[in-house]
């Protein structure tokens, strides 16, 4: 009997984190500083800064989780471990894959918006090639496909960097103008901060898609713990210095709602066209959307594989050893959302829905540690960590969801 092809553990340390740094600075830094400004302010910075900080519980979460069970599909296999209800465990899934694809959609459209300004092309015929392209780089391989994302990694990570090189002037200003970045505790100023802090978080999605490449992972246990962390702690880095730069560099009004931010601080503090660091975000959101449809595909793979799904999302090319089938559901998927809603309003469902996946997991966590909480060669963390996670990011929900509605 012939043997079934299986996914190949190919990924090292390094690898990893830059997969996850590719994921997560391409997922929104790129192109939502100004539509964070447009609701926070001058207390932009504030707002990323809250973001990371809920991001973090949460990653420590992963971080044990995926050391305790290396699978893909890893959202949906806690959920299962912690509950034992199938029904949920599924419904967790597709949860974390309707993310994945709304937030590759939400790429898609920053992609086109900083490709018009070389090219004035319609929207919907630069977002069908960037799908598209994404769809053919993750169906190569999984060892190329992440090569190609690291090395757009490296430029995107060199493109914040010159960003915030560029604003030296304007960030000299900081010890002045520092009394202008602290609210007062006004309901509107924190209002806004909140708001803003949702739609940041957006731009920290991204972490926990680590964990369903597991099964492509070398030494699981102790790599997809240090990528998580050294992937969120790097990009938080980033993101704050170049909140930063965007705040004290640009006026609000130019700022704030503007589509290609970065862009916008480059020209005003060099006075030079700003050609490199459009192609430098042109990477970065492309890299964002591959690395998105290569972890939607592996979640189904997962799902498939745990009997959730069609066997067909499951079967893995012999030549690629990629989940062809899987990986063209998510590129048709992607496509329709990408064409059909704007790039805030996708960012926000993203925001929401990955918050009621993150409060699932770090729930997930209480209960198993309850259950067994000194497991033999895992890395363990205090209980307050899942607690913390589970209740900052339900607070956010319920944040989000009574400013909707007020």
């Amino acid at each position: 009997m012939e043997e079934k092809p299986t996914l190949k553990r190919t990924l090292s340390l390094p690898y990893i984190t830059f997969y996850g740094l590719g994921t997560i600075i391409g997922a929104g830094i790129y192109v939502l500083v100004g539509e964070v400004a447009g609701k926070a302010g001058l207390f932009a910075p504030l707002s990323f800064l809250l973001a990371s900080i809920i991001a973090f519980f949460t990653a420590v979460s992963f971080a044990e989780l995926s050391a305790r069970a290396p699978k893909s599909a890893g959202q949906a296999l806690y959920v299962e471990i912690a509950f034992r209800r199938k029904s949920l465990s599924f419904i967790t899934g597709m949860l974390v894959v309707f993310v994945v694809i709304t937030s590759s959609a939400t790429l898609a459209n920053g992609f086109a918006w900083y490709f018009r300004l070389f090219i004035p092309a319609p929207l919907w015929l630069i977002i069908i090639f960037t799908v598209l392209s994404a769809g053919l780089l993750a169906s190569w391989g999984i060892k190329e496909s992440v090569a190609v994302a690291a090395v757009a990694t490296v430029i995107e990570i060199m493109g914040l960097l010159i960003i915030i090189f560029v604003s030296g002037d304007s960030l000299t200003t900081l010890p002045e103008r520092l009394p202008e970045l602290i609210p007062d505790f006004v309901y509107e100023n924190v209002a806004g901060i909140f708001m803003g802090c949702f739609l940041a978080f957006f731009a920290f999605i991204g972490f926990e898609d680590i964990v369903n490449v597991a099964e492509e992972v070398k030494a699981p246990q102790r790599n997809l713990p240090l990528g998580i962390f050294l992937s969120l702690g790097l990009s938080s880095l980033l993101y704050i210095l170049v909140s930063l730069t965007a705040v004290l560099s640009l006026p609000l009004s130019e700022l704030a709602g503007n589509a290609t931010p970065l862009t916008l601080i480059y020209e005003k503090n060099t006075g030079r066209s700003p050609e490199l660091i459009t192609i430098i975000s042109l990477f970065a959101v492309m890299n964002g959307v591959l690395v998105q449809v290569i972890v939607a595909s592996r979640i189904l793979y997962g799902l498939s594989s745990q009997g959730y799904l069609p066997k067909a999302f499951g079967r893995v090319n012999k030549q690629r050893r990629t989940p062809l089938f899987s990986t063209a559901v998510v590129v048709l998927t992607v496509l329709v959302l990408a064409l059909w809603l704007p790039l805030v309003v996708l960012a926000q469902i993203s925001s929401f829905v990955v918050l009621i996946v993150y409060s699932m997991v770090n729930l997930s966590l209480v209960r198993i540690k309850r259950r067994n909480p000194d497991p033999e060669g895992v890395k363990v963390y205090p209980l307050a960590i899942p607690v913390t996670g589970f209740i900052l990011c339900t607070g956010m929900i319920i944040l989000k969801a009574i400013g909707t509605f007020i």
